[in-house]
């Protein structure tokens, strides 16, 4: 049977109030001091226009079953063209986003700004919680759980006989770390906010393929059939709206 425990209210007032508090200062800290470190850079031309002819190509796919069907053979000719189509990239010509990098100083150097805006705030406040809150049980879930929450719950609590709806000082660190995006996003926009997760995830990437991003949209827009959505559709609308008027 797993054991009922009684929080003090001191661990909420000094561990679980204050841990919380803390990650949102430094989270807020981190967003500016990194927002201070960029550099502001002019984007490349080439780059953009990848990227405009991807979504001019992801928005004809979307719609393509609203324009005329040769209109749309003509778009896709356009786009598809093996010869001087947008979307059609020559073996030879096709870029390597890790060479891009290491060619580029500024690059290398804003990946590494912001991988070291990351790291070592998580590094010292990982260390801060560890030593000072380390063993604590801070809070706990207001509704059931199976045992596979336990790892994740009470990470640095050895006692298989607690509840898993109870929570470790430790957890409640990763819980804030991962959890927080929401709030970051109502404090500094949808655009600023700080997603740990999303980081990490870029961390291990040096940019964006943009050979292999045209030619996934190019297969995608070859495989596209079209389906005429619209026919008849003024004597569709004026059916409709008889029965409405009637």
């Amino acid at each position: 049977m797993a054991a009922d425990l009684v929080l003090d209210t001191a661990i909420r007032d000094w561990v679980l109030i204050p841990l919380s508090v803390v990650m949102v200062l430094i989270g807020v800290l981190r967003y500016f001091v990194s927002k201070l470190m960029r550099s502001s850079q002019t984007p490349d031309a080439k780059i953009v226009k990848e990227g405009q002819v991807m979504l001019r190509a992801r928005n004809l796919r979307a719609g393509a079953n609203f324009i005329p069907s040769k209109a749309f053979r003509a778009r896709k000719i356009y786009f598809c063209n093996e010869e001087n189509g947008l979307l059609f990239v020559p073996k030879g010509q096709a870029t390597n986003p890790q060479a891009q990098m290491f060619s580029d100083p500024n690059m290398a150097m804003d990946m590494m700004k912001k991988n070291l805006s990351m790291i070592i705030p998580q590094t010292l406040t990982f260390a801060w919680v560890n030593f000072f809150f380390s063993g604590f049980v801070a809070a706990k879930i207001p509704f059931p759980l199976t045992q596979r929450f336990r790892s994740m719950l009470q990470n640095g609590i050895d006692l298989s006989t607690v509840d898993v709806s109870y929570v470790s000082s430790r957890s409640w660190y990763f819980l804030n770390l991962f959890g927080l995006r929401g709030f970051f996003s109502l404090i500094l926009g949808e655009e600023n906010a700080v997603d740990d997760t999303q980081r990490m995830m870029q961390m291990g990437g040096f940019g964006f393929d943009a050979s292999k991003g045209l030619s996934a949209e190019k297969d995608n827009l070859d495989i596209t059939q079209h389906e005429w959505a619209l026919p008849n559709f003024e004597q569709r609308a004026e059916a409709v709206l008889r029965k409405i008027v009637s």
